[in-house]
């Protein structure tokens, strides 16, 4: 059975707004299944963990209803409003979306990723959202193509 990375990416938003919430949904959905490709997290504690803390959202609670209801994504982020008493302050959406989306990686963390997907090394990008999208977009091609 071929495994895969998560299918959406870290920039990746519904329509409450918060990235990362989907690949948080797809990466536990496709672990429960056994598809997440090994190296990823189900629910890790770079980003996962800035989503669930910056929400207010309790991690065990989370993967339990994810793993047990294995719920549309529409239907996560109605649970996820649901469990924050039906609103998410503008604020927690703000304060989570900025911190990931300003997020640079060290420069050797960058180079490597860059390298690995077969990109020079030295152009510069150090936004972590863009080099964990290039990363996955590697990872999908390497496990797609594999024997």
């Amino acid at each position: 059975m071929r495994k895969f990375p998560p299918i959406a990416p870290v920039a990746a938003k519904g329509p409450l707004g918060v990235v990362q919430l989907p690949r948080l949904w797809s990466k536990v959905l496709l672990d429960k299944k056994g598809l997440l490709a090994d190296g990823y997290y189900p629910c890790g504690q770079g980003f996962d963990k800035v989503v669930l803390d910056g929400l207010g959202l309790d991690r065990e609670e989370v993967l339990a209803y994810l793993t047990t209801e294995m719920p549309t994504y529409a239907r996560f982020e109605a649970w996820v409003v649901e469990k924050l008493g039906g609103h998410v302050p503008q604020e927690k959406i703000d304060k989570v979306n900025d911190y990931i989306l300003g997020r640079e990686f060290p420069e050797e963390r960058a180079q490597a990723i860059l390298e690995n997907c077969g990109f020079p090394k030295d152009l510069g990008i150090r936004h972590g959202a863009v080099l964990n999208q290039l990363d996955d977009w590697q990872e999908f091609h390497r496990h797609l193509t594999a024997d």
